[in-house]
């Protein structure tokens, strides 16, 4: 499936997408840092801001088939893997690859969930979502030991995305002869994800340590608690920025990435 030219067009849109929802979260974290208008820095949260501008509507329903495409293009690549090697899908290389990419789609489809909400007009806040969820989880203990679990393995990923920035193994998804800036757009985007990632496991952990599903409030809720952080203020306009970044990067991603 993803050596078909029309799905491979839609699948690199998808990339597109998530730059600019990835553009409009800095934005929106860089304002609510320098005092502006509040909003939610998380992907409802640019959504909704999408949504409140003009033709904003028809590009988020743009958006939630490039999603779905994305979301099928990792699937395909869960069950069917990257390499075409005799023997590959056995390799542990293949094994992580494959879990990766099972993960990205599971991502990627909640992005057009989202998305769809937003562009039909019933969208939803996701860190009330998440602090909802999370309540309703911390009303057992088996609910607040999977809560923990699920926060350490967003540090793991976390960790990973910024392990991937700084030894620039992001390289290795792209195909092409690829630039400096595009290199240094992956270096610092990769990193300034993966700390807000890590921050949101975080978050998660201390919620169901301290019965406040209150705190588990997803990314909106990690920058928020930057703010509130001695220079919170410089913190945040810097967060935001590495996201810009990474939403920059994303752009790259749509010509550069092996599919």
């Amino acid at each position: 499936m993803a050596q078909n030219s029309i799905f491979e067009r839609f699948a690199r849109a998808g990339f597109i997408t998530s730059g600019i929802v990835h553009l409009i979260i800095g934005y929106i974290a860089v304002r609510v840092a320098l005092g502006g208008a509040a909003g939610a820095t998380d992907q409802s949260g640019a959504m909704a801001e999408l949504a409140s501008k003009p033709g904003g509507r028809f590009a988020l329903w743009v958006g939630v088939f490039a999603f779905l495409v994305m979301a099928l293009w990792r699937l395909a690549e869960a069950a069917l893997g990257k390499s075409s090697e005799p023997g590959s899908e056995h390799t542990s290389s293949e094994v992580i690859n494959r879990i990766k990419a099972l993960a990205l789609a599971m991502v990627y489809f909640a992005f057009a969930v989202t998305a769809f909400g937003f562009a039909r007009g019933s969208g939803k806040s996701s860190s009330a979502q998440s602090a909802g969820l999370s309540a309703r989880m911390m009303q057992s203990t088996a609910g607040t030991v999977t809560l923990i679990v699920v926060g350490l393995i967003v540090i793991a990923v976390g960790g990973y995305h910024v392990y991937k920035g700084a030894s620039r193994n992001f390289v290795e998804d792209l195909e092409g002869e690829t630039s400096d800036l595009v290199r240094r757009l992956g270096i610092v985007g990769y990193i300034a994800k993966g700390l807000a990632i890590a921050a949101i496991g975080l978050l998660l952990i201390l919620a169901a340590a301290q019965s406040a599903p209150s705190r588990a409030t997803g990314l909106d809720g990690a920058l928020k608690t930057l703010l509130a952080q001695p220079y919170g203020v410089t913190l945040l306009v810097l967060a935001g920025l590495g996201i810009i970044t990474y939403g920059l990067y994303s752009f790259a991603m749509a010509r550069y990435a092996k599919m």
